[in-house]
Parts: structure tokens; sequence; C-alpha cells
């Protein structure tokens, strides 16, 4: 067993470092992060510690697996989140759900954040980087580059509808024609679509399907129209049909 151990030790140490999947971070970044040096033997590294020490510090990993070669190669096979939204976080800890306009007004966004489709925390929105949907509606609790995000006990359901739908979004490839996405309502949600549509669907049902409706019902429309319809699509009113409500003037 002594032998073993030391063959091990003197025959397995780690000599390369390779990243594969990386685009946001470079390979040094992501070497760094990890911990693992070259000399480290190659069998008494904890994968998961390692794992999980990329995934806090460099908050745009989606996951990693490391990856033995024999006899001195260690490969870090990275995904990368990208920015699909930012969520707003209210000041004195208000969304704009209660209230009225004017306390709305009142309770202005102090600041925003990036987040994944799963709904992790990436970074504070800057002028550098932004993401093509605003989140309305929910309020983000201490907020933490690398965390998932979190909401008050009341707000779950929402959080649940929200990354649900942002999945969904990007699943259909509908991610590039939403604009914006307002929770404040307690039974439905609101997407702006194609700049044009105000689409309100249930917060809680087969999303999937919802959004597969709402696309094949603007379509309809659009060529019956024969041009880009301008209005509310409601899927809220009748289970799993949109009713479309023309804005005044169109």
């Amino acid at each position: 067993m002594a032998a073993l151990t030391f063959g091990a030790t003197v025959f397995f140490q780690v000599e390369t470092l390779a990243v594969t999947g990386n685009s946001r971070y470079t390979q040094e970044e992501i070497i760094a992060a990890s911990g693992v040096q070259v000399g480290d033997n190659l069998f008494r590294m904890n994968k998961k510690q390692i794992s999980q020490q990329i995934l806090r510090q460099l908050p745009y990993v989606e996951s990693v697996s490391i990856l033995r070669g024999l006899p001195s190669t260690i490969t870090f096979q990275v995904t990368e989140w990208d920015a699909v939204a930012q969520v707003e976080v209210y000041a004195q800890g208000q969304t704009q759900e209660s209230g009225s306009e004017e306390e709305t007004q009142q309770a202005a966004a102090q600041e925003a954040w990036l987040i994944s489709v799963g709904g992790k925390l990436l970074e504070p929105v800057s002028a550098s980087h932004t993401a093509s949907i605003s989140v309305t509606g929910i309020t983000a609790l201490a907020p933490q580059a690398g965390s998932m995000l979190a909401v008050p006990q009341d707000q779950q359901g929402k959080l649940t509808a929200l990354t649900n739908v942002l999945q969904q979004l990007q699943e259909q490839n509908m991610m590039g024609r939403v604009s914006s996405i307002d929770l404040t309502h307690t039974s439905y949600m609101l997407l702006r679509l194609d700049g044009s549509i105000d689409a309100k669907l249930p917060l809680t049902g087969d999303t999937a399907y919802y959004l597969r409706a709402l696309n094949a019902a603007v379509e309809e429309e659009n060529r019956r129209r024969g041009g880009q319809a301008v209005g509310t699509m409601d899927l809220t009113q009748k289970e799993y049909t949109a009713i479309f409500t023309p804005a005044e003037g169109s």
C-alpha cells in the first residue's frame, strides 16, 4: 500500500492544465479560480470542491467538469451562462406592485442585476454589460454575484414563473423578441413581444404551450392584418386561447 501511494505521488503530478468551452473567462482566470497548480497530485485533488470554487468565483460559469488525462493532464470543461435579463432591485424593499402610482415612483430602483436563464445573479448592470429583457415586479434579496436570485417568500411563485418563461423563451428561440417581463400582478405576467404586443400569460400552468399558442396567435394576427399587429394578446381569459385586443388607432 505504501509503495502504491508513493507511486501515485511521484508519477501522477499535474504538468499540463487545459480549459475548453470558455469564452467570457480566459484560461488563466479559470485555472486561477480552481486553485490547481502544476505539481499537484492528479488523484488527491477534490474535484467537487474545485468545481465549487470556480462556480463561486466566476459567476458566468454554469457548470464545470474536471477530467484527468493520464499521466499528467487536467482539463476543465466549462459551460458559461449568458446574461438574458436584468432584474431591478427596489429601494425601501418595495416592488411596483403595491400602492398608488406616486408610491410606485418613490420605490424607484436602486440598481439592476444581470441574471442567467436559470436565475443566477451574474453582476450589476453597467454601461458595458446589459441584457435585452428587463424584469420588474419582484424584489431581489441581498444580491451577490454567483448566488441564485432570492426573493421574499410571497414572491416564490413569481420567481418560478420567471425562470420557467426564460427557459421556454430560450428553447423556443423567442428570447430576442421579448424586451420586458412584468411580474407586478399576482395572477399573470406581462411580456412585451416584438415591440408591439403586450402578452398576458398565467403565472402557473404549461408555459411552453402558452408561448407556442402566443406565437401562433401573433403570426395569425399579423397575417390577417397584412402587417405587424399592435395591442394586447390575452391568454388568461380562456384556457389555452389567445384573445387579441388591438390598440386604439391601430
